[in-house]
C-alpha cells in the first residue's frame, strides 16, 4: 500500500538529479558521486519507484523511414465528462502528455502523428466523436528550445557523472539527429519498456549478443535517437504547481526570447508553435503565488513578450507516455506508439473517393 503522504529527502533529490544526468550509469558510479555505496543508492531508487515518486522513461526520437510530427490539442469537455475523456485519451499509445487544466479548455495533449494528416484525422475523427468532447484546438510543434528531459530537479557534480561509462550524447548543432536504424527497432523497444534493463538482459530481450546489443546502444545514444527521462512526483518535488504560458513575441524577436525563456530555472518546456501565439511555456512553480510574480519577471526581462494566457495544472494525466494518479504519482507506462488509424484512414480514403467523383451522391 502506498504512503500518500511520503516525501523525499535530500538524498532523494539528489539522487533523482544524479540520475536525471547519467541515466544508465551503473550504481557503483551513482554511488560515488553521491557519497553512498551501490546498494544504498540502487535500494532508494527502488523505493522511490515503488512509492511511485519518481521513475524513468525512454522513448526514440526519430525511425528510419518513419516522419514525426508532434501537436498540442487544447480539448474542452463537458465537465461531467473530463475524467472519463481523460481515462479515453490517456489510453492513446501516441498521446505523450495529457494534463487537465483551469482557464478556458479542459485538457492539454501532447499528441505524436506521423504527419498532417493524421493529425487531422485524430483531431476530426477520432477526438471529436468521443462523448462530451465540445472543443478542439490543434497547434503544430515548430522549435522545441527546452524539454522536460533537459530539467534537473536538483544540483550534483556532474562531473563525477562523466566518468560513469556513458556515451558522449552531444553533438554538433549542424550535425542532425540520426534515425533508428530497422534492425536496431526490437532493441529501442526493448530498452523503452525497461530503460534501465541491463545488457544482459537486453540480449536475452533482442536475441542479440551482449556485445552487439553494448555496440548498437553505444551508437544510438551517440546519434541522439534515444531520449531518456528522469521523472519525479510533483507533489513530492518541492515544485507541486505546473503552469502552461501561451505567449506571443514577433518574428525577429521569437529565437533570441525562446532560447533565454528555455535556461529559466522554472521552464519545463519552451516551444515555438504555429497559430496566435507563437510560443508555450511549461513551468514548474513553489506555489500558484509564484505564477503572477514569475510573470512579472518576464514582463521585465521581456518587453518584447506578451503573455496572452495561462493554465493550471490540475491533474497530470499522463507525462512523458506514463500515467499518473492525481498528486502526479505514477501508475503505468503506455508504450509510446505511433497512432494505427486503418479505421479513421479508410473513412478519409471513402471522402476523398466521393470528393473526386463527379457525383453529389
Amino acid at each position: 500500500m502506498r504512503d500518500p503522504h511520503s516525501q523525499l529527502d535530500e538524498l532523494d533529490y539528489l539522487l533523482i538529479t544524479a540520475l536525471q544526468v547519467a541515466p544508465r550509469a551503473d550504481w557503483q558510479a551513482i554511488g560515488d558521486a553521491l557519497g553512498i555505496d551501490a546498494t544504498t543508492a540502487a535500494r532508494r531508487w527502488s523505493r522511490l519507484e515503488q512509492a511511485g515518486n519518481a521513475w524513468m522513461a525512454c522513448r526514440a526520437t526519430r525511425l528510419e523511414n518513419r516522419s514525426v510530427q508532434a501537436a498540442f490539442i487544447e480539448v474542452d469537455c463537458a465537465p461531467d465528462r473530463v475524467h472519463e475523456i481523460a481515462r479515453i485519451i490517456g489510453h492513446d499509445s501516441h498521446v505523450l502528455n495529457l494534463e487537465h487544466v483551469s482557464a478556458r479548455r479542459s485538457m492539454l495533449v501532447t499528441a505524436i502523428v506521423a504527419d498532417l494528416a493524421q493529425l487531422a484525422r485524430y483531431r476530426d475523427l477520432r477526438l471529436a466523436r468521443i462523448p462530451g468532447v465540445v472543443g478542439l484546438n490543434a497547434d503544430i510543434l515548430v522549435v522545441v528550445h527546452s524539454s522536460p528531459g533537459q530539467w534537473r530537479l536538483d544540483r550534483v557534480d556532474e562531473t563525477k557523472l562523466k566518468r560513469a561509462n556513458q556515451p558522449d550524447r552531444t553533438r554538433p548543432d549542424h550535425l542532425p539527429t540520426r534515425a533508428i536504424q530497422q534492425r536496431d527497432m526490437e532493441l529501442a523497444r526493448a530498452i523503452s519498456d525497461d530503460p534501465r534493463a541491463s545488457l544482459s538482459r537486453l540480449a536475452a530481450r533482442t536475441g542479440l549478443s551482449t556485445p552487439t546489443v553494448r555496440r548498437r546502444l553505444a551508437a544510438i545514444e551517440a546519434d541522439g535517437a534515444l531520449t531518456y527521462r528522469i521523472e519525479v512526483a510533483r507533489v513530492v518535488s518541492g515544485w507541486p504547481i505546473g503552469a502552461h504560458l501561451w505567449c506571443a513575441t514577433g518574428p525577429a524577436d521569437t529565437t533570441r526570447i525562446a532560447r533565454e525563456l528555455a535556461q529559466l530555472r522554472e521552464t519545463r518546456l519552451c516551444a515555438e508553435l504555429t497559430g496566435t501565439h507563437n510560443l508555450l511555456l511549461q513551468v514548474w512553480l513553489r506555489s500558484v503565488a509564484d505564477l503572477a510574480e514569475f510573470e512579472k519577471r518576464l514582463a521585465d526581462r521581456f518587453p518584447a513578450l506578451t503573455i496572452a494566457d495561462r493554465a493550471v495544472t490540475m491533474w497530470p494525466v499522463k507525462l512523458g507516455g506514463h500515467l499518473l494518479d492525481p498528486h502526479g504519482r505514477h501508475l503505468r507506462g503506455v508504450p509510446l506508439r505511433l497512432w494505427e488509424d486503418t479505421e479513421y484512414n479508410a473513412y478519409e480514403r471513402n471522402t476523398v473517393t466521393r470528393l473526386a467523383s463527379r457525383s453529389l451522391d
